[in-house]
């Protein structure tokens, strides 16, 4: 049998890399990042603060009903704040808006159960 000359001597420092051999391996890799620009990161986040602060009036409103719902007309005004609470908390008031809604089901749940009774 004859040697290449491809064929490292055994004991080299070289690694083995001979042409006889046509193997393919992969390496490991993260997945790729999306490439934003900062301009277009700007821009978002400026309306988001603009619709957090539309959200913000009509957070107000529906906390405001809510509130009053506990004094008049509990069902009415409940059911009220309850919805202006959902249309709130999707336009980014979510505190406001979820205020609202948890005072407009406990007024609608006490006009409805508890003040019949007296």
């Amino acid at each position: 049998m004859k040697k290449s000359e491809n064929t490292p001597k055994i004991g080299a420092s070289v690694p083995i890399r001979s042409s006889q051999y046509r193997e393919e391996s992969a390496a490991e890799i993260a997945a790729p990042v999306p490439v934003t620009l900062r301009k277009n990161q700007n821009n978002t986040q400026q309306q988001q603060k603009a619709g957090a602060a539309a959200g913000t009036g009509i957070g107000t409103l529906a906390l405001a009903l809510s509130i009053l719902s506990l004094f008049v007309m509990p069902i009415l005004f409940g059911a009220a704040g309850i919805v202006l609470g959902f249309v709130a908390r999707s336009r980014g008031a979510q505190g406001l808006g979820a205020w609202a809604i948890g005072i407009g089901a406990i007024s609608i749940v006490v006009g409805i159960f508890i003040l019949p009774f007296f």
